[in-house]
Parts: C-alpha cells; structure tokens; sequence
C-alpha cells in the first residue's frame, strides 16, 4: 500500500509522498514478543538491565490497586486550576500498564498477559483520553467532565492510543490467545476517540492552520502514525489507514515548514524533546515501514535540530532555559532518541552529546517517557552498548531565529564563566517576558538565572498567565523603565540583535526599546560580552528618552541570583549552588543596590533553586548608562 502526497506541500513533500508502506505486522521497528532472541528475559539481546529493573518495579506494584484517574479531580482543572491530581494519577496508570508490558514480553507469563489486559482494559474504560486541562468540553458543551461522544484529540489521546498499537504490535499473539476480543476491543477505542475525529475535525489548533505552529503538532501527528500503522489494518481499512498517514504527515508537514534552518527551538530546551524529537522519532519510524524510502535527513531544519540540545548545555545536568523550561530538567530524557536521530544525521557532536549521558550497567530508559521511547530503547542495540562520551560543550554559539547567544571560555569544558543572552520577543511559544535578558553560569552553575516555571495550573495558560511571577519581567535580568514592565506579544521585540564572535571575546547587543512601548524610550542598547582574555562578563546598558528626560526613580535593573548572596559596596559575592566557585558581581559604588529574597515553595522550583533565590534592584535614577560585571571570586590558576 501507498500514501499519496498530502495537500499541504511543505520540506517533507519531496520526501514522504507517494511511498510504499509496510503491512501492519512488520511497519513497527521493534519486535515482537515472539522473537524470543530479542525478547527472552535470560538471553535475548534488548537490554536486560533496563528489563529486570522494570519487572522489579512491577513486580512491588503488582499486589497493589491500580491507579485511577476521579472525575472529582478532572472538574478541578475549572474549579481551582489543579491539574495536576487527575494527570498523575492518569499517568501512573499508563507507566504500570509499560512495566507490565515489558515484563509480559520478556516472560511470557500468564499472569503478566493478564496484569496487560487489565491495565489495557482501563485505558480503554477511561472515560477520556483527553487531559481535563485540554479539553474542549466547557466550551462546546458546558461541562466540566468529559463529553464521550464529543471526543478531543490531544497529547493524552495520542499517547494513549501510540501505546495500545505498541502492545498490540508487541503482544498481539499472546493477548489473542489469553483475551480474545481485547485487540478488537482497543481497535474500537481507536477509531472511536482518535481515527474518526482526527479525520473529522480540521480546527484542531495543533495542526497549525493559522501558521501558528507548536511542539504538540508532531508529538500528536507522530503518534498518530504509530497508531495507524499498527491498528489499521483490516482489508476494508488500507484506504482509511493511508487517509490518516496522509493527514497526519501533511501536519506534520506543517511543523517542519516553520523549524528554523538553525533547528532552534524558542520553547526551549526542555520542550525540543516533545517537540523537535517527536519529529525526528516519528520519522524514524516511517523510515523503518517504508524500508528507507522515506528518507528526509536532507531537510536542513532537521539537521541543524539534533544539535540544539547540546548548543542549549551549560554543563553537568544544568541548560539554557528560557519559557518554560527548567534549568534543571529531569536527567532520564530519552537520549537514545537523540542517540538515534544522530547516527541517522550523521552528527558525531550530538551522537557524543547523548553518549554522554550512557552509563554502562545502567538501565537503556526509563518507562517516565512513555511505551514507544521505552521499546525504541531496550530494542536499539547501538544505544544499549554506547560508550559514554564527553559532551561537546562548543564555545560559541548564535541561534539567529531565536537571537540566543551563548558564549563560554573554551571549546569543551564548562569551567569558568558562560554567558548566554537573547533578544527574541514576547509572543513565543511558552512565552516569558524576557526580551533582552542574560544568564551566567559559572564551572556551569547558573549563577545569574532564569527562574524557570511553577506547576503548571489552569492559569498557566490562561488570560491570567502574566500574574505569575515566574512569568513577568520583574523577575528576569532586565530593566523595568519608569515604573514598567515588559508587555506579552510579539511586538514587544528586541530590535537590531547581532552576535560577534571571536576568539579573546564574543558580543551580544540588542535594543530593548520596543519591549518597553509605552515608557519613552528613544533607545535602550545592551551589550552582553565575555572577555576571555580577563575572564570576565560585561553587561553594558546605555538608554535615552525620547523627550530627553533624566531618568527617574522609577527606572531600575533588575537581577535574579541563585545562590548565598552577600551584598557590598559596589557589587556583591555570591556562592552559586552546587559547589561552583564563587563569583562577584560589580556596579558602580554609587549605586545603593537592594536584595529581596523569594523564598520558593512550589516543587518545580525548589528541585532545581532549593528554598530560594534572591533579586538585586539597582536604581538607576540620573543615569544614562550603567555596566555590570561578573568575574570570579577566586582566580583559575589559583583554584583547588
């Protein structure tokens, strides 16, 4: 069988049209459980630490109930904004229903068959697939629980009905012979929740009609094309199974269109692995059910994205976090994906990158990503025996789509001080209003930082997303000029934002005077500079006013400090966390700084800051320029 070429005609055109596409049983790269020299528990070849310590897990969990997800929690989503008791309790269920999976295909125990079909059967039993905050039930239908016959497609509908075809590719002999009925069974769900208003509805904000273009279009499309290539296929459903593909490919189409030609991602780094990945993943797997044919490694994008997480690193577990990432994400990412996807593209430093973070004796993944990632894994025997590598850590990088600057002292090593500035505007993806700001790491550790987000609630993405404070101005490292702040939206831009790279020092400059429109500003330039010769950070501020006024008490630079903080005349000392040497920080002694510490409560926060984090304020009342220095408390040379 074959899917036509889709209406839109974006990079993966060229590429995906028209190509002949496996049957169902083989269109899936992982094998079955009854390939017993892959899958047998003593002697198979996926990777049999990563499955003893999954059956471990579901072996204590076995005599315990089953998570379940209450209709009282999917209503707090409208009632008080949680989201978070419903979709832990979601997603528990689905990790248990992968640790059974892989002790069912590793023994073939009846008993763990049956851990499978129970867990296979509440899936398909859950009223919705829809995560509460996502859907569109109160709008459409004035509920506030989920309307059954009114379904919504979004990331938790896709990854459901990605890991049902992954069990019922992985397991569908054994679940035929121990539960009749229940394949048929998750293929209703499928076409019912999924297939059928997939097709349907074209309004879907993800598929990017409006050229607004986001990390669920491909993380929703590529799951998708999992299911399709698994669950359909009756010989009634070969025309229907190339309709969805098709759609599903044109969406994605419609993803890699918008991916800059430098792969930059303005979500962030955290959001590339939902996003950028679930791209690359995706059609990974078309490549495997196309025998090759579907080869579209020459899109320059895709390319260039392999990189970015390595372009995005500070050092040890600590990145470049802008939106709503963490400076500190979780350590289990599925980097056999990026492993994967850079033997494909053929990029040694990413390949390197993702080897970096392989531990020999270690389980291959974790089963926090999800079935699919967690199959790709235990089954990709290049990954499974990686050696680890050192991260790449280059020493410059400019991302021209996104204007992010990083700039570090040496190709390789993250000791001494890294700067990374960004220009940008208020209108992106995960947006904070943060046009102009600047970080500094220090053997790493960011030092001057970005907060990062709270939990996310029903506000996080609401009308009421700016009254949080992770999310304003006030709270990254940027002036708040006569009294104001940074506005959302994408006029609110840096203008005129240039990198130049050298090797005793790189520049970034940019002019902040449009992402403060209504303050009468003529100009506000900032320079962020690394002088590796003199190991030291520059920030240099100049502004004017338009009606030539001297500026005021209302005008002031904000910083935000991670670490112990001790200010003194002219500047302050501060010891970042996690043992990085200390640092001192330089203003002019006439200007009388001010620390107010944030003590942090919310989770998301104090795992990568701890209790707190502290913002200097520096007047800058009858000035026109002011520089900010950052060098280290203790010279290199001179260090332990």
């Amino acid at each position: 069988m074959s899917f036509p070429t889709a209406p839109f005609s974006g990079p993966l055109a060229a590429h995906l049209g028209g190509i002949a596409v496996r049957s169902r049983d083989d269109a899936l790269p992982v094998a079955p459980a009854s390939d017993r020299s892959v899958w047998d528990r003593r002697s198979g070849t996926a990777d049999r630490v990563g499955i003893e310590a999954i059956i471990a897990r579901a072996e204590a969990e076995r005599p315990t109930p089953w998570p379940h997800p209450r209709a009282s929690d999917a209503a707090r989503v409208h009632r008080d904004g949680d989201r978070t008791a419903w979709e832990d309790a979601a997603f528990e269920r689905q990790r248990r229903l992968s640790r059974a999976t892989i002790a069912a295909a590793a023994t073939l125990d009846d008993a763990w068959i049956d851990e499978v079909v129970d867990g296979v059967v509440l899936l398909c039993e859950q009223s919705s697939w829809c995560w509460p905050a996502h859907d569109d039930t109160l709008r459409a239908h004035g509920a506030v629980l989920a309307t059954v016959t009114d379904p919504y497609v979004d990331l938790g509908a896709g990854e459901a009905v990605a890991q049902l075809a992954w069990i019922d590719h992985l397991l569908g002999a054994q679940l035929d012979a121990r539960a009749p009925g229940v394949r048929a069974r998750i293929r209703h769900e499928a076409r019912v929740r999924v297939f059928e208003p997939f097709q349907r509805r074209r309004d879907w904000h993800w598929i990017g009609l409006d050229g607004d273009v986001h990390n669920w279009n491909p993380w929703i499309h590529g799951n998708v094309i999992v299911a399709a290539l698994g669950l359909l296929d009756a010989a009634d459903e070969t025309v229907e199974r190339d309709r969805v593909i098709a759609l599903a490919i044109e969406g994605l189409d419609r993803y890699v269109a918008v991916l800059p030609a430098d792969g930059a991602i303005d979500e962030g780094y955290a959001y590339w692995w939902n996003g950028a990945a679930r791209a690359l993943e995706v059609l990974d797997v078309l490549a495997h059910a196309t025998d090759g044919a579907a080869d579209a490694t020459a899109v320059t994008s895709l390319r260039e994205t392999v990189a970015f997480p390595h372009r995005s690193h500070l050092g040890g577990d600590w990145f470049v976090n802008h939106a709503d990432g963490q400076a500190k994400p979780p350590v289990d990412q599925p980097w056999h994906a990026l492993h994967r996807a850079a033997r494909r593209h053929r990029d040694v430093a990413a390949e390197a990158f993702a080897a970096s973070h392989r531990r020999p004796g270690a389980p291959a993944a974790t089963e926090r990503e999800g079935l699919g990632r967690l199959l790709r894994a235990l089954t990709d025997p290049a990954w499974v025996a990686a050696s680890p590598a050192l991260p790449p850590l280059p020493r410059d990088v400019w991302l021209a789509s996104t204007e992010v600057f990083l700039a570090r002292g040496s190709a390789g090593s993250s000791d001494g001080l890294t700067l990374v500035a960004k220009g940008g505007h208020n209108g992106e993806h995960h947006n904070h209003n943060d046009v102009g700001s600047f970080l500094v790491a220090v053997d790493g550790v960011p030092v001057i930082v970005d907060a990062g987000r709270p939990t996310y609630t029903a506000a996080t993405f609401g009308p009421d997303r700016y009254d949080i404070w992770t999310m304003q101005s006030a709270w990254h490292n940027v002036p708040v000029v006569r009294g104001r702040t940074q506005p959302a939206g994408r006029d609110a831009a840096a203008r005129g934002a240039t990198a130049e790279i050298g090797d005793d020092a790189s520049t970034f400059t940019a002019d902040l005077a449009a992402a403060y429109p209504d303050a009468g500003l003529d100009h506000w330039r900032r320079r962020a500079r690394l002088d590796r010769v003199a190991g030291r950070v520059e920030i240099d501020d100049a502004w004017r006013f338009a009606d030539d006024a001297p500026t005021g008490d209302d005008t002031l630079l904000h910083l935000l400090v991670a670490g112990e903080v001790r200010l003194e005349t002219g500047g302050a000392r501060v010891i970042p966390e996690g043992g990085a040497r200390p640092v001192r920080l330089r203003w002019p002694e006439d200007v009388a700084a001010t620390a107010e510490v944030r003590h942090l409560d919310d989770p998301m926060l104090t795992e990568v800051w701890g209790g707190r984090l502290t913002r200097l304020a520096l007047p800058l009342a009858s000035r026109t320029q002011l520089q900010v220095t950052v060098e280290l408390d203790t010279p290199i040379e001179d260090s332990p």
